[in-house]
C-alpha cells in the first residue's frame, strides 16, 4: 500500500528554500525507512529545476559519473562540463537548481575530501546564488560527524535542518483508519510511526493476520527487518541483540540488562552508547531530574517494531516456523496488553498537554525507590500526576487513591508553592461507576478514554518503545 501522510510542515519547508531568491543548503537526515527519500522526491515531484541523485554504494569515479547521468537529464548542457564535483556544481548553481544528493554517507565513504570540496564551492561561488542544496543521509553518526557536528567543513553553511522523526499515532492511524481506537493503539505499539513498515499494513484486514503475514512469517516483508538494518550498521551484532532483547523483555537498569544480556556491566555503556548513537536505544529519567546531573537513568528501544520483534521473533524463529499461521494467537496474543502497556503509557504521555489547559514544561515519568508515576507533568500551575492502565478491568477509585498518595511524594524544587495537583487517569476498559462520580464532584480529577488519545495527539512527538 503506496501512501504520502502528514509531513506538511516538511514539505513546506523544502517549498520554501526551494522558492527563495538566495541559496539554501539543507540537511536531511534520521533513521532509516522514516521516508526521507519520499519526502525530497515529493517536494520536487513538479519541478523541472530539479536533480534528484540516489548515491549507492560504489567506487568514487563511478559515484560521480552516475551523478552526471542523473543530472544531464534536466540540464543537457552539462554534457560538456568536467566531471568534477565542484565544477559540477557550480554549474548547476548557475542554473538555480534543486539538487537533491540522497544517502551522502556513501559518497563520503568513498571520497572524504567531498564534505570540504562542497563546502569550498559553496562559499566561493554557490551561496551568491538561487541554488538550494539538499544532503539526505540515514547513518546518523556520519550526518552529525561530517556535516552538522561543530568541526565538520560545512558546518555553518546549511540554511535549513530537518531531523525527520516516526509520525505521531494520529498521522499513523490514517494506515488502518477503519481500526478501532484500541486496536489502532495497539498497531502503532507494534509497528510504530515508521511509514515504511506501516504500509505492509493491509486495513481491511484484522491486526492480528497483518502481524501474522508481515511480521511473524518468515515470508513476511517485516519477518527479518530488525537484523537486516542491524547488520548494516554494526559490524558484530550479536552482542547488541543480547542488548536489545535483554530491553524488549523489560530489563530497564545497566544491571538488569548486563545480567540477563551476559555483558561484562563494565563494557555495556559503550554498546548502549552506541545503540543510543543509532537512536536505537533511549535513556530517560525521572521527569524531575537533570539530564546531565542524575544517575538514575533507565533505558528503552527507541522504535517499537524493534521492541516487537525483539519480544516475540528474536529467538523464536524455530517455534514461529512450526506453529506456522496460528503463531499470532499462540505466542503473541497472550501476551499483547502487557507489551502494549508501556507504550500506552508513552502515548498518554505524549498526548497530555493536548488534553489539559495547562502550560507545560515538562512531561515524562517520575520513579524513586518503589514509588513510581506512569505520567507526570510539570507546569507553573503545580503537578499533573497520572496512572495509565491498559487492562481489560475498570479503573477503580482505589487506583485514583494510590495516585495521590504516590503523588505526594513527589519532590520538584522548580515548583509553584501553592500549586494544585491535578490527577489524571487514562483506561482502557473504562471506570467504575464509583469512579466517574468522584471524578464529576472534583475539578482536579480527569478520566480519558482511549479515543481521547487517538484524536487529542495529532501534534505529539512520534511513539518511543519501553524497554
Amino acid at each position: 500500500m503506496e501512501q504520502f501522510v502528514d509531513r506538511d510542515v516538511e514539505l513546506d519547508q523544502l517549498t520554501g528554500c526551494y522558492e527563495s531568491e538566495t541559496a539554501d543548503f539543507v540537511v536531511i537526515y534520521g533513521r532509516r525507512r522514516l521516508g526521507k527519500s519520499e519526502l525530497v522526491r515529493q517536494s520536487i515531484a513538479h519541478r523541472d529545476d530539479a536533480v534528484y541523485y540516489q548515491a549507492v554504494e560504489s567506487t568514487a569515479p563511478n559515484q560521480l559519473e552516475q551523478f552526471v547521468d542523473t543530472a544531464t537529464a534536466q540540464f543537457p548542457s552539462l554534457r560538456n562540463v568536467r566531471r568534477d564535483w565542484e565544477i559540477l556544481l557550480e554549474a548547476l548553481g548557475e542554473e538555480d537548481a534543486v539538487v537533491v544528493i540522497d544517502e551522502f554517507p556513501f559518497l563520503i565513504g568513498e571520497d572524504e575530501s567531498l564534505p570540504s570540496r562542497i563546502q569550498r564551492v559553496w562559499d566561493m561561488k554557490l551561496r551568491e546564488t538561487g541554488m538550494t542544496l539538499v544532503l539526505v543521509g540515514s547513518s546518523i553518526s556520519v550526518m552529525e560527524d561530517k556535516v552538522l557536528s561543530g568541526s565538520a567543513p560545512l558546518y555553518g553553511r546549511r540554511t535549513a535542518t530537518i531531523d525527520l522523526k516516526p509520525l505521531p499515532v494520529a498521522d499513523a492511524r490514517q494506515f488502518f483508519p477503519e481500526y478501532d481506537p484500541e486496536t489502532a493503539i495497539t498497531a502503532w505499539a507494534i509497528y510504530g510511526g515508521t511509514p515504511y513498515y506501516l504500509q505492509t499494513i493491509d486495513p481491511d484486514q484484522p491486526l492480528g493476520t497483518n502481524v501474522q503475514q508481515a511480521i511473524l512469517s518468515e515470508r513476511g516483508l517485516l519477518y527479518s527487518e530488525p537484523e537486516f538494518l542491524l547488520r548494516t550498521e554494526l559490524r558484530q551484532p550479536n552482542t547488541y541483540f543480547s542488548i536489545l532483547r535483554a530491553l524488549a523483555h523489560g530489563r530497564r537498569t545497566p544491571n538488569e540488562i548486563a545480567g540477563m544480556a551476559g555483558v561484562d556491566s563494565g563494557s555495556l555503556s559503550t554498546y548502549l552508547q552506541k545503540l543510543r548513537r543509532l537512536r536505537l536505544v533511549e535513556r530517560h529519567i525521572p521527569v524531575t531530574e537533570s539530564p546531565t546531573a542524575s544517575k538514575r537513568g533507565r533505558y528503552r528501544i527507541a522504535d517499537p517494531l524493534f521492541r516487537f520483534w525483539f519480544r516475540f521473533v528474536y529467538g523464536n524463529q524455530d517455534q514461529l516456523r512450526i506453529l506456522d499461521d496460528d503463531a499470532y494467537d499462540e505466542l503473541v496474543a497472550p501476551d499483547l496488553a502487557d507489551y502494549a502497556s508501556p507504550l500506552f503509557e508513552r502515548l498518554c504521555q505524549q498526548a497530555l498537554p493536548d488534553l489539559t489547559d495547562r502550560r507545560f514544561r515538562d512531561v515524562g515519568q517520575w520513579w524513586f525507590k518503589e514509588h513510581e508515576l506512569d505520567v507526570l507533568g510539570l507546569t507553573d500551575e503545580g503537578l499533573v500526576a497520572g496512572e495509565c492502565k491498559f487492562t481489560s478491568h475498570p479503573v477503580s477509585e482505589g487506583v485514583l487513591a494510590d495516585l495521590e498518595r504516590t503523588a505526594s511524594d513527589v519532590r520538584w524544587s522548580e515548583g509553584p508553592a501553592d500549586g494544585e495537583t491535578l490527577y489524571v487517569l487514562f483506561s482502557r476498559s473504562g471506570y467504575t461507576d464509583d469512579l466517574e462520580r468522584v471524578a464529576d464532584a472534583r475539578d482536579e480529577v480527569l478520566l480519558f478514554e482511549l479515543s481521547d488519545l487517538i484524536h487529542g495527539s495529532e501534534r505529539v512527538s512520534p511513539p518511543s518503545g519501553e524497554g
